[in-house]
This record gives C-alpha cells, sequence and structure tokens, in this order.
C-alpha cells in the first residue's frame, strides 16, 4: 500500500458531479448515493466491511449514463441480522423503491441474500461478488466478538486492513487497495464495531423463492479475502445461477476491473427485464445545470427558431437608459462639434432607437448623420427611407432658421 493517498481524478469528478444522501431513518443514519433515471428500477450496491458507498462510484458514473439507476449504500450500525432487514426496508420505504435488485460484494452479498430470504417479494434479482453464505467460519476465527464494541478504533481498523492482501499488486489492483483503505479511515469505531459483529454473528442463508435464473454469481479467479471454500458453497446452493469470471481483479474487481463489471452488471440487468433508459440520463451542461438530452435537443432546437427569426426590435433595459454616444468628425465643417465624442460600436448600435435632443442645429445634423450610420452598420441601407430622413431633416433645418432669423 502507498504511503501517501491520492484521490483519482475520476473519483474527484464523481464527487463534484453525484449528490450524496444524509438521512435519519428512526435511529439509524443512511448514507447512499442515488443517480440515474428514477424510472427505472434500481440495483442497490452493498459493500463489504472495508467498503463504503464511495467504492462503487466506477459503478454509478458508467451505467447510470446508459440509463440505468444506481443506488450505492452504506452499511448502518446495526448490530443483529434482524435489525439489519429491518433497517434496509425502512429504507426502501423512505425513498419510496418497493422492488429493487442487489448487488453485493463479501459483507453486502451475505446481507443481500438474508434480505431476498425474508423478503422475497421485493427483491427481483441478486448479483453476488466474492461472497458467502454462512457466517460459522468467521465466528470460529473471531473469539473475541463479544468484545469487539468496546475494542479501540485502532485495533478495528488494523484486523480489517490485514485482511485484504498486500504485497506486490499489478497497478489497477494496487490502486483499488489504496482506495479502500482509505474509505476504511473513514469509518467509526462504531461503523467498524457493527460490521465485524454482523460477520460474526454466526448465521446461514435459507432457501430462496427467488429462482436461480435471476442470480448472478460473479467471483475473481486470482485470489480473495472470502475462502474458496465459502465460494464453493455458494455456488453449490445456486446450481442454475449465471456464472460470471473474472480472470483477476483481486478482492475489489469493481475498482480494478471496472470494465468487465460493469458489463456484467448490465448484462444481468437486460436479462431479468431491467431496460434502460438513456432518454432520461441527467447531463452536465455547459452553463452547470442539469438536463436531459431530449431537453437539450428541445433547447437547441428553441434555439435554432430564434437563430432563424428576425432580430427582435426590442430595447433592453439597460440600452434604453443611454443614448448612443457618436464619434467626433474629422472633417472641416462650420458647425460646432458634438458635445461628446467617444468611439461608438457598431454592434450596440444596431437595432436600437435613439432620442436626440433639438436644441441646436448641431444635434439635429447629427441626427441625419446617425440616421445613415444606423443603416450602413445594420446591412440595410434603403434609399427611399434615406432621401426621406435627408429631406425630413432639411426641411425642419430651414424651418428653424427661419424661426431663428
Amino acid at each position: 500500500m502507498k504511503g501517501v493517498f491520492s484521490a483519482p481524478g475520476d473519483y474527484v469528478y464523481f464527487k463534484s458531479q453525484v449528490p450524496l444522501h444524509k438521512i435519519p431513518i428512526g435511529t439509524k443514519q443512511w448514507r447512499y448515493y442515488d443517480y440515474g433515471p428514477k424510472a427505472v428500477p434500481p440495483l442497490i450496491c452493498l459493500p463489504g466491511i472495508a467498503g463504503t458507498a464511495d467504492v462503487y462510484y466506477k459503478q454509478i458514473m458508467s451505467l447510470s449514463m446508459k440509463g440505468y439507476r444506481i443506488i450505492s449504500v452504506d452499511i448502518p450500525r446495526v448490530w443483529n441480522h434482524q435489525e439489519w432487514i429491518q433497517a434496509f426496508e425502512k429504507f426502501l420505504d423512505t425513498i419510496d423503491v418497493h422492488h429493487v435488485h442487489l448487488y453485493g460484494t463479501s459483507l453486502g452479498g451475505f446481507l443481500a441474500q438474508l434480505f431476498a430470504h425474508h423478503r422475497p417479494r421485493r427483491v427481483k434479482s441478486l448479483v453476488l461478488s466474492n461472497t458467502y453464505m454462512d457466517t460459522r467460519t468467521f465466528a470460529a476465527s473471531m473469539p473475541w466478538a463479544p468484545f469487539v464494541s468496546w475494542t479501540p478504533s485502532f485495533m478495528l481498523k488494523r484486523y480489517v486492513l490485514t485482511g485484504i492482501r498486500d504485497g506486490p499488486h499489478e497497478p489497477f489492483i494496487a490502486d483499488s487497495v489504496d482506495f479502500v483503505v482509505s474509505q476504511v479511515e473513514t469509518l467509526s469505531k462504531d461503523d467498524l464495531a457493527s460490521r465485524l459483529t454482523l460477520t460474526a454473528d454466526a448465521a446461514s442463508v435459507g432457501s430462496l423463492l427467488l429462482s436461480d435464473s435471476f442470480i448472478t454469481i460473479m467471483d475473481t479467479n486470482d485470489y480473495c479475502a472470502i475462502p474458496q471454500e465459502l465460494k464453493d458453497e455458494l455456488s453449490e446452493r445456486y446450481p442454475g445461477a449465471r456464472r460470471a469470471h473474472l480472470k483477476t481483479g483481486g478482492d475489489f474487481p469493481f475498482l480494478s476491473r471496472p470494465d468487465e463489471v460493469n458489463l456484467h452488471l448490465q448484462l444481468h440487468l437486460r436479462r431479468v427485464g431491467v431496460e434502460p433508459r438513456p432518454d432520461l440520463v441527467k447531463t452536465i451542461s455547459k452553463d452547470g445545470t442539469d438536463g436531459s438530452q431530449s431537453e437539450k435537443k428541445k433547447k437547441n432546437s428553441e434555439e435554432g427558431d430564434h437563430s432563424n427569426s428576425p432580430p427582435s426590435s426590442e430595447k433592453s433595459p439597460s440600452s434604453s437608459s443611454q443614448p448612443p454616444i457618436l464619434p467626433e468628425s474629422s472633417g472641416s465643417s462650420d458647425d460646432p462639434p458634438l458635445p461628446t465624442a467617444m468611439a461608438f460600436d457598431p454592434v450596440d448600435l444596431k437595432g436600437k432607437s435613439f432620442q436626440f435632443p433639438s436644441s441646436s442645429m448641431g444635434n439635429l445634423e447629427a441626427i441625419t448623420a446617425s440616421g445613415i450610420i444606423l443603416l450602413q452598420i445594420s446591412g440595410e441601407v434603403f434609399a427611399p427611407y434615406v432621401v426621406f430622413t435627408l429631406c425630413y431633416c432639411t426641411f425642419v433645418h430651414g424651418f428653424m432658421s427661419r424661426q431663428l432669423v
């Protein structure tokens, strides 16, 4: 394991885009991610002892973009299996999810089977990865389990981390181990104690009403913290289950082999009748707002309609309060110069209406000049309009000259 852990770039991006939900339900605090179209039955991911909801971020990012709804949860602080079943059922009721597909690894896979056994109507399919169906082996290896709640936090973390194979790994597996270790550091003493209690509490999964054809067993063939005899026992219990073998991947294939895992999850969901809805996928637009692909297409079509329509003649509030500033004349004229001589932006003058004072003849001549300039800038120079403008201004110019005389 590396001495200093640096969060992967895709995880940093994931955290910036996918919100983390924290809700209290009874005495339990639930921490979870929920991303993807709400119209699709969700795949709920349950981690192992060392995992959190964050360890499935690669599955959330990939599968949600394909139109699936992915929910990844932390295992709350429950101290026996019956409490887990009741707490998880309340969680599903709270987020208004009635039928689920469960994906569990290690302890998460065992808890998924327990829930499917006691609440068969709510579980539609299972994906079990590197898991087991009987905890008696772990109970025998933890004689100190009754005192786990009094054990210091650093000892619990050390015990959990010793179950992760250390040593030279290929880069992707090494990165997955480093990521999970960083997540263990975020767990509190009570979080670890409750998970170890669930693991050491002697129990086994009873028969499931769920057909084997709705179960996928996905294991790695290189090495795993779960003893091989426990994995073989699981395979024997579900002989009709679909097998998905990963040649390598270690304890955390969802991090080290995400493409393979995501493919098997997608195949499983399609096989059990879950159809993705890519048309409802939320994306992050350039302006930072969420929107679906259909909404983006609608917006683009509206923008195209606006671009094809003639420009509006309405003036903006900011432009109506200030008249345009005309340029200073560079020719030799006997008329007094304009009071303000500044450069103007042709784009700002286009399509706007102006009001000029008529207190001097210089301003009247400016009206004539500005009228020609505006027509030239807009690219709509119509001879009749120019002639009319010049004739009208000449008439006013002569009328006021007589009045002055």
